[in-house]
């Protein structure tokens, strides 16, 4: 790989059955993030700086072929990495698969990744309605987000959607009103509720929520709601 970036990569967790669907894989966690979501429980990924290069992953990924199906791209934000393309393009020369987690506030580089076949699978965050996005994630990258899913939709990815809900932030009337922007753009998917973990440190510093929003509020007819904790 040219132009290597010395140390973009925070962690790895070596092995994981939970974050890519039907899939064995690892994950690597890239440092850094243009968001400062309240309810963020990786502060020190967030905040941080990488620890781990490219090369060091591609090492390991090499001695786990034919163990691993695949590799999930997750932070902090990875689409702001400076040499994620060519780091995909790496892995897809071994051989696995990719699954994206983004908050979808850089769609040129998502783009890209579609268009060259490097990615199998998108977990797109949607953080908040428009109203609440600056409040909740401290930017304002809504319309990216919308770009990104407009994308997503057109170019027939397999994606989910995913929500992290604490009742401080988010109410049962603000999901609401998201699931039905979703409707009205056209998605009929999976969208999936993560309700917060409580007792962890986060970048704002939340109190306890009382995770008492549930499946069972929720009934539409084109877009699937589950929860995920």
């Amino acid at each position: 790989m040219k132009n290597v970036i010395k140390t973009p990569i925070f962690s790895f967790t070596p092995f994981t059955l939970l974050d890519y669907p039907d899939k064995t894989a690892c994950i690597i966690w890239f440092a850094g993030c243009n968001m400062r979501c309240l309810y963020c429980y990786n502060p020190e990924i967030v905040t941080g700086e990488g620890k781990l290069t490219y090369s060091n992953i591609l090492s390991f990924l090499t001695k786990r072929v034919g163990l691993l199906d695949g590799v999930v791209l997750s932070g902090g934000e990875c689409t702001s990495a400076k040499g994620l393309i060519e780091f995909a393009r790496s892995i897809r020369k071994i051989g696995m698969k990719i699954k994206l987690d983004t908050n979808g506030s850089n769609p040129h580089v998502v783009e890209q990744l579609i268009n060259e076949d490097l990615i199998d699978y998108v977990a797109l965050d949607f953080k908040a309605s428009k109203a609440k996005y600056m409040q909740i994630t401290g930017s304002k990258l809504y319309g990216r987000f919308e770009k990104t899913l407009g994308l997503l939709m057109c170019k027939q990815l397999n994606f989910e959607i995913r929500t992290t809900i604490h009742e401080s932030l988010l109410s049962l009337d603000d999901i609401n009103d998201m699931i039905h922007y979703l409707s009205e753009k056209g998605y009929k998917g999976k969208l999936y509720l993560q309700q917060f973990r409580n007792n962890t440190p986060t970048i704002g510093n939340l109190g306890y929520s009382k995770n008492s929003i549930q499946q069972s509020d929720f009934n539409t007819s084109s877009i699937e709601v589950l929860m995920r904790n």
